[in-house]
C-alpha cells in the first residue's frame, strides 16, 4: 500500500521507517525543512536504536521517501497516517493545532479516497472533531475519507521492536472498510511476515500481536489511561521508596514481591527520580484536563503529578544532606536523557536538577552517551565532560540521573580514585548498595538502606 507519515519526530520517523521496512510504499513529509534536509542528506534528526541501519537500507530499496511538499505526498498515498505534535499548552491542555492544520491540508490537497489514521497521542473526541474538519474542508472537491484511530505504543530506545512486535495493535473505526485497509497495513506484523535485521527473530511460542477493534472514541481513551496508569504505578513506587527509608526496608525487595503478583506485575515499579520526557508528563495533564472538562474529578492523578513532581526536590535533599554546601562544590552528573537509549530530553528530571544545581551555586561537569548535543542550549552554564570518567573526575560527589546501562558497567575503582571524595547520590537505584560500599564509596539511593 502507498502510505504518507505526516510528521517526521519520534513516532512518525519510526513509523514510517517500519512500514517501509514490512513491505510499503512510504513517503515521510514534515513542515519542519531542516529535518527533511537532514533525512535526504542521510542523517537522523534524533537517537533512536535501529533506525541508522532500516532507513538507509529502505531509500536504498525505494520503499521510504522523503518529501518537503505535503501536497505531493499527499496525492501519492492511499493513507495517511497523522504523527504530527500535540503539546501542552499552559492550561495543560493539549494543543490540536497541528492535526486541525493537517486535516485543512488533506482535505484541500486529495484527489481521491483516502484512510486518514490519527497516530498522534489526543482526547478522546478528537477524531469526531477530525471527521468534521476533513468533511468542511473538503466541501469543494467532494472527496470521501475512513478515519480512524490507531494510538501508538512505542516506548523510546525500544520503538523499532515495539512496533515489530507489539503485544496489541489497537484500532478505532466507524466502518469496516477503515478495519480492513488497517488490516492489511498492519497484516505482516499480525501474521510476522518480515523479517526483522533489528531484533532476533520472535519466539515461535511468543503470542502474535492482539488485533484489538474498537471505537474511534474508545481507542483514543485507551492511550491516555494507559499511559496514566503506568505513571500512576511509578509515583506509587516512588511513594512506598520513601516510607520503605523510614522504616529501613528495602524497596528492591518489595517491589520484586510485589511484580510476582500477576494481578500487578514487575514494569513500572522502579523508585527513583521519577518519569519524564514528553509522553507521559503532557499525557497526564491532557487526560485530567480531559476529565475535568467532562464533570470528572480526577485527583487520584493530580496527586500522581504532584508526586513526579516532588521528586527533584527528594533528591536534592539527599544532595545537600550529604554536602552540606552544595555552593562552589564541583557535581558530576551522569545522564541527561530522561530515559537511557534515547537524546530526548524534553521534561527530563535531569535537566530540571542540574539546573537547581546550577541556581545552587554548584559546578556541573555532565555527560551522556546520546543527550549532550540537545541539552547544550537548555544548559549553557554547565561543562560537558568527554565521558563518564571526566564527569567524576575532581567531584565531590557522582549523580547519576539517568539509567544508561554503560554507566552500571563502569570501572569504579577508577572512578573512586579519581573522586575528590568517593560520594555517589543514585537517583535511579542503578547500582548496588552493597557493592559500592564494598569499594569504598559513600552510597546513597531511594527506598534503600543507608
Amino acid at each position: 500500500m502507498k502510505i504518507v507519515v505526516i510528521g517526521t519526530g519520534y513516532v512518525g520517523l519510526v513509523t514510517g521507517a517500519c512500514l517501509a521496512e514490512i513491505g510499503h510504499e512510504v513517503t515521510c513529509t514534515d513542515n519542519d525543512a531542516r529535518k527533511i534536509e537532514t533525512l535526504e542528506s542521510g542523517g537522523l534528526p534524533i537517537f533512536e536504536p535501529g533506525l541508522e541501519k532500516i532507513i538507509p537500507r529502505m531509500r536504498k530499496e525505494g520503499r521510504l521517501k522523503f518529501c518537503s511538499n505535503p501536497a505531493d505526498a499527499i496525492a501519492f498515498g492511499d493513507a495517511i497516517f497523522i504523527c504530527v505534535g500535540t503539546p501542552p499548552l499552559p492550561s495543560g491542555e493539549a494543543d490540536l493545532s497541528a492535526i486541525d492544520h493537517v486535516a485543512r491540508l488533506v482535505a484541500t490537497e486529495a484527489k481521491s479516497p483516502k484512510l486518514v489514521v490519527e497516530k498522534s497521542t489526543v482526547p478522546a473526541r478528537t477524531g469526531q472533531e477530525l471527521k468534521r474538519a476533513l468533511a468542511v474542508y473538503a466541501r469543494k472537491t467532494n472527496v470521501t475519507f475512513h478515519v480512524a484511530s490507531n494510538p501508538e505504543f512505542l516506548r523510546e530506545g525500544t520503538a523499532v521492536g515495539d512496533f515489530l512486535h507489539p503485544d496489541r495493535i489497537v484500532v478505532g473505526v466507524e466502518d469496516q472498510t477503515a478495519e480492513k485497509q488497517l488490516r492489511d497495513i498492519y497484516g505482516p506484523v499480525l501474521e510476522r511476515k518480515f523479517s526483522c535485521p533489528v531484533h532476533s527473530p520472535a519466539c515461535p511460542d511468543e503470542p502474535l500481536p492482539a488485533w484489538v477493534v474498537t471505537s474511534i472514541n474508545s481507542a483514543e481513551l485507551i492511550k491516555h489511561a494507559s499511559n496514566s496508569f503506568l505513571a500512576m504505578k511509578i509515583s506509587y513506587a516512588n511513594m512506598v521508596a520513601d516510607l520503605a527509608e523510614k522504616l529501613d526496608a528495602d524497596i528492591e525487595e518489595v517491589v520484586r514481591a510485589m511484580g510476582l503478583d500477576p494481578r500487578i506485575g514487575p514494569a513500572f515499579l522502579s523508585a527513583g527520580l521519577g518519569f519524564g520526557g514528553f509522553c507521559f508528563p503532557k499525557d497526564l495533564q491532557a487526560f485530567v484536563h480531559l476529565a475535568e472538562r467532562s464533570g470528572v474529578d480526577f485527583a487520584l492523578l493530580k496527586e500522581v503529578e504532584k508526586i513526579n513532581k516532588r521528586r527533584i526536590d527528594r533528591f536534592f535533599e539527599k544532595i545537600r544532606g550529604a554536602l552540606w554546601v552544595v555552593r562552589g562544590k564541583q557535581l558530576g552528573v551522569l545522564g541527561l536523557a530522561f530515559k537511557p537509549n534515547t537524546d530526548d530530553i524534553r521534561f527530563a528530571p535531569a535537566i530540571e536538577l542540574v539546573k537547581r544545581l546550577v541556581a545552587e551555586g554548584a559546578r556541573v561537569r555532565a555527560y551522556d552517551p546520546a543527550a549532550m548535543e540537545k541539552a547544550r542550549p537548555e544548559l549553557a552554564e554547565v561543562e560537558y565532560a568527554k565521558s563518564a570518567y571526566d564527569a567524576a573526575e575532581n567531584a565531590e560527589a557522582l549523580l547519576i540521573a539517568t539509567e544508561w546501562k554503560e554507566f552500571r558497567d563502569l570501572d569504579w575503582n577508577k572512578i573512586r580514585e579519581s573522586m575528590a571524595r568517593p560520594l555517589i547520590v543514585d537517583g535511579r537505584n542503578l547500582l548496588s548498595p552493597q557493592q559500592m560500599k564494598a569499594l569504598g564509596f559513600e552510597y546513597l539511593s531511594f527506598g534503600r538502606p543507608s
